[in-house]
């Protein structure tokens, strides 16, 4: 009787020669699930908080995708509010939120100042909150302080 050493080389081996011999399926590509609103990200919330160019004066970059459930199409047009403590102001300020759209390929951008730990975390809000899907509000953390970009992505769900 002879033993194989299972090593990464038979290892990889014999997945090749599984997959070459057609009994594994191939995967189905799953349906994409919407995004949960996260807790405390609709915090501060301001309806209808205006369309800018930047807010503030700007030295830190929100950005993200938003794109519809089930196929993952981009999704263009859309509007994305974004609202943070920052070294120029609290959360609630109304002068601290605003507004953008998305651009042709479902992403979107937004300049504002640093952010800055409120409530012990360094976090932003943004929300997708128009009409045509299910509002998403979300709450993420800035991995350290010193980052000057935070990225949030939605997948939306017609309303």
């Amino acid at each position: 009787m002879t033993l194989t050493a299972l090593t990464r080389r038979t290892f990889v081996a014999a997945g090749a020669a599984t997959l070459a011999s057609g009994l594994l399926v191939p995967a189905r590509a799953a349906e994409i699930a919407p995004t949960q609103t996260m807790r405390g990200g609709a915090n501060n919330y301001r309806p209808g908080a205006p369309i800018v160019e930047r807010i503030g004066n700007g030295g830190f970059w929100m950005t993200g995708t938003v794109r519809r459930a089930g196929d993952g199409a981009p999704l263009p047009g859309q509007r994305i509010q974004v609202w943070a403590h920052t070294t120029e102001g609290h959360e609630r300020d109304p002068e601290s939120h605003g507004a953008t759209l998305t651009d042709e390929n479902g992403e979107f951008r937004l300049e504002m100042p640093q952010i800055v730990p409120a409530f012990g975390q360094a976090h932003g809000h943004v929300a997708y909150d128009s009409d045509a899907f299910k509002s998403v509000f979300l709450r993420p953390l800035l991995p350290r302080t010193s980052d000057t970009q935070l990225s949030a992505h939605f997948v939306l769900q017609p309303a």
